[in-house]
Formats: structure tokens, C-alpha cells, sequence
């Protein structure tokens, strides 16, 4: 194959099925599900569900419209067919500021636990090792990404489920020499009851877990570069039940149970470490570091990966520079991947140098974008379902439940929780901070959507070559 003759099916099945589930498994499960049990006790569970049962509806209608039409795109492209350029261009530089934003996060938080290992490299020092080996993969191949998160997803995956299994044969008392004494289902309901700071805690603790989440999209995007895709998107989309409810669910479950939830361990540990020791485990922060450091890793890969794709489908597409979609002789986007890495870098400085301005505004501006392509994920669907089953109704071999009705219900659902986080305003990170500089950076991309569509629209001769060109490429 050709230097720039595009993407190439370098994905095994077993990539993708493990793509698939640690694409759920964020690093913010492990990090940031201590403030959400502290804000909400044992309810956290049901914040947990309800996000849970969010994400399962949108990776439904996403998994109907990549399934039919698996691209590198995925819901960017679908919303650029189903809404307009404008729309497509929007929401895919939305999402690739998003993650080039995460790459600096993972770094920072990666290089942290490894500084604390080897202290003889500076923090800085770590974050750019690590940038650079993970880049180094990407380049190689989409095979090598794949590898490399195969393993990664894998040793999640073990973790998890050992977690689950060793914490569940505690909370029933069938753990063999383990100091399990404060152990117990009672933990649910013992300390100020299920739901010990009201009802409404259940929503802020939607807030603070909803974007842990965040990845489940990937193994679509990933999808066109697998060797059968609507097999890998149809399997991946009828798998996330079952992966939401057992790593996520059954895990959080494990921690409540084992430990009261107000326990001062919890928050000044984190909840999985905190869990761990109150069973006597040896070395349990050490073992819970590995982990985490294997998901900021995969999270990384995953993130610069993600990213590098969305701008080649962007630079294809006519809206991004043309370069984005060149690919080497093995079908990798070069300039996709340096240009997104080189914006993470940038990031990472800030992170360094400006940590509670520059920084801090990235990561706001990019805070609510998980929830407004969940959005825009719903509406493609709407009018993506109509052309499917006007243009090739075979091609829908994976049906969303109840449409419209469920699809409108979800979108709603997705208004009220970005309305919610507006009340929300304690701290310089709070939801109504989040949102509304999310929004501002949205209209700004909008703005140039529109105003570039206008001009395309100002140079075109009607029924001129260029013309047809732009038709071609929506």
C-alpha cells in the first residue's frame, strides 16, 4: 500500500473486544469515585446507574449508526451527514480539544505516581517519557495502539475483577485471613441510612462521575480500522451492559460494602486503596499505583489514538488542513498524531507553568464536551435512522430501543443534568464554571463552522467542479 492510500484494517478482534472494555474503564473510576461516595454515601450507586443507563442509550444510537456506516469519524461524521458540515466540524474539533486537554491530565497524573517511585527524574521528566513512548507506539502502528491496549485493558480488567471477587468474599465473611471486621452489606444502610445527605445528592453525584465514563465511544471510532467493523461495532454495542454493571457497579457495590462510607480512610487514600487495606493487605496502596499508572497509560494511548483519528477523519472531510489525512505505508496519520501530541505537550506546560489559570481554563472549557456529544449523538440518530432505512434498511443490524421515544427521552435527560450543573457553583471548579466555558468554546467552533460554510458556499460555482467536490465529501 501506498504512502497516503488511508487507514488500514490492522485491528485483531481481540483488540477491539478489549478496546471495547477498557474504554470503560477510565482512570477516573480508581481517582474520582472518592468524592462521589463522600458526597452521596452509599446513593453514589444509583448516580452511578442512572450515568450508567445514560451511556448504555447513546452507545446504542452511536453503535446503530456505526454499525450501518463504521468510519475513524464516527459520531462526526454521522452528525456531519445527519445535521450538516457544520455540526460535523463542531462536534469533531470539540472532541479533539477534549482529549489533547485529557493527555495532559493523564501525563501529569502518571507522572506523579512515577516520580513518587523513582524521585531521581523530575515530574516534568516523566510526563515527557511517557508522552513520547506512547507516541512512539501510535507512529508504528495501529496494531502496535491495539497491542499495547490489549495489555493494558487487560491488567484493568484482572484488577477489577480480582477486586470484586476478593472484596465480595469479605463483605460475606469467607475471606480467609482477612481483618474484614467492619465489613458487611449494613454498610449500605448503617451510617445515616442509603441516601444519608437526602435524594438530591444522587444528582450531584451524577456531576462528579459522569465524565469517568468518557471513552466508551472509542471502540467506534475503532471500528474502521478492524477487520470485520460491523461485526466489532454490533459486539462492542451489545456488550456494554454487562461491562457497565460489573466494573462499575460492582466494584463501587464491593467498596460500599466493605467499608462505612463516611470512613476518613476513604477520601484521604482513595476509595479502592482504602478498601484494600481495611482487609490487612499487604503493599495495597503499591498494588492500587500499578493499577492506577495501567489506566492512565491506557487512558493516554486511548486519548492520542482518539484524538489522531478524529483530526484524520476531519482533515478527509475538508475540515481540517489536508495534511491530517495523509497516512505512511502503514496506514498511519502521521501529522494527525504530531499535531495532537504537540497540543498536548503545550498542555502539559501549562500544566507546569500556569496550573490554576491557562490550565484551568482548558480544563473547564473541555469539562462539559462528554455530555454535548452524547447530545449530538441523539439527534444524529433521529435523522440518521430515516436515511438508513430509506437508503439501506439491511445495514440496520443494530436497532436503538423504543425510537424515537427513548432517543428524545435521553436527550432530555442529557439537557436536565447540563441545566443541574448549573446550580452547581462551589469552587472554581464547579459545574456552572464547566458548563458555561464548555459552551463558550462551543459557540466559538460553531461560529467558525458556520462562517466557513458560508464562505465555501460564496466560492462555489453553481454546478462547478468544486461543487461536486464538496458534495463528495459530505
Amino acid at each position: 500500500m501506498t504512502p497516503g492510500s488511508g487507514l488500514q484494517a490492522g485491528l485483531k478482534n481481540r483488540h477491539l473486544s478489549m478496546i471495547a472494555i477498557g474504554g470503560v474503564i477510565g482512570a477516573g473510576l480508581f481517582v474520582g469515585s472518592s468524592s462521589g461516595i463522600a458526597t452521596a454515601g452509599p446513593g453514589i450507586l444509583l448516580s452511578y446507574a442512572l450515568v450508567g443507563t445514560l451511556v448504555v442509550l447513546v452507545m446504542r444510537m452511536l453503535g446503530e449508526m456505526s454499525a450501518a456506516n463504521p468510519t475513524s469519524g464516527s459520531f462526526s461524521a454521522h452528525a456531519d451527514r445527519a445535521l450538516g458540515r457544520w455540526a460535523g466540524f463542531s462536534i469533531g474539533w470539540l472532541y479533539w480539544f477534549f482529549w489533547v486537554v485529557v493527555l495532559a491530565v493523564e501525563a501529569t497524573a502518571g507522572a506523579k505516581i512515577l516520580a513518587g517511585w523513582i524521585p531521581a527524574v523530575p515530574q516534568w521528566g516523566w510526563a515527557l517519557i511517557v508522552m513520547i513512548v506512547l507516541t512512539a507506539t501510535n507512529l508504528v502502528s495501529v496494531g502496535s495502539y491495539g497491542e499495547f491496549e490489549f495489555w493494558f485493558a487487560g491488567i484493568k480488567v484482572v484488577a477489577i475483577a480480582a477486586f470484586i471477587v476478593i472484596g465480595g468474599l469479605a463483605v460475606f465473611g469467607v475471606l480467609p485471613g482477612a481483618h474484614s471486621d467492619k465489613a458487611g452489606l449494613g454498610n449500605l444502610t448503617d451510617h445515616g441510612g442509603f441516601l444519608p445527605h437526602g435524594p438530591g445528592a444522587i444528582l450531584t453525584g451524577v456531576l462528579l462521575v459522569v465524565f469517568s465514563f468518557m471513552g466508551s465511544e472509542i471502540a467506534t471510532l475503532a471500528a474502521g480500522e478492524s477487520e470485520d467493523p460491523q461485526k466489532a461495532v454490533t459486539k462492542s454495542t451489545n456488550s456494554i451492559i454487562w461491562r457497565i454493571g460489573v466494573f462499575y457497579l460492582g466494584s463501587i457495590l464491593v467498596v460500599v460494602s466493605l467499608l462505612p462510607w463516611n470512613d476518613p480512610s476513604i477520601k484521604k487514600q482513595g476509595s479502592y486503596v482504602a478498601a484494600l487495606d481495611s482487609l490487612g493487605i499487604a503493599h495495597a496502596g503499591q498494588i492500587m499505583n500499578v493499577i492506577v499508572l495501567t489506566s492512565v497509560l491506557s487512558c493516554l494511548n486511548s486519548g492520542l489514538y482518539t484524538a489522531s483519528r478524529m483530526a484524520f477523519s476531519l482533515g478527509e472531510r475538508g475540515d481540517a488542513p489536508k495534511a491530517f489525512s495523509r497516512t505512511t505505508s502503514r496506514g498511519v496519520p502521521m501529522t494527525a498524531i504530531v499535531a495532537s501530541v504537540v497540543f498536548g505537550f503545550v498542555a502539559v506546560f501549562f500544566n507546569y507553568k500556569y496550573p490554576d489559570t491557562i490550565f484551568n481554563f482548558l480544563v473547564n472549557s473541555s469539562g462539559a464536551v462528554a455530555l454535548f456529544v452524547w447530545l449530538v449523538i441523539c439527534f444524529s440518530q433521529l435523522r440518521m435512522r430515516k436515511i438508513i432505512q430509506a437508503e439501506a434498511p439491511e445495514k440496520l443490524v443494530v436497532k436503538t430501543w423504543l425510537y424515537p421515544y427513548l432517543t428524545w427521552a435521553t436527550a432530555a435527560l442529557i439537557v436536565f443534568v447540563l441545566g443541574y450543573m448549573l446550580t452547581d457553583t462551589e469552587g472554581p471548579n464547579s459545574g456552572r464554571t464547566t458548563v458555561l466555558l464548555s459552551l463558550l468554546v462551543a459557540a466559538v467552533v460553531i461560529v467558525v463552522a458556520v462562517v466557513k460554510e458560508r464562505l465555501a458556499a460564496d466560492r462555489r460555482p453553481v454546478g462547478g467542479v468544486e461543487a461536486e467536490t464538496d458534495k463528495v465529501s459530505v
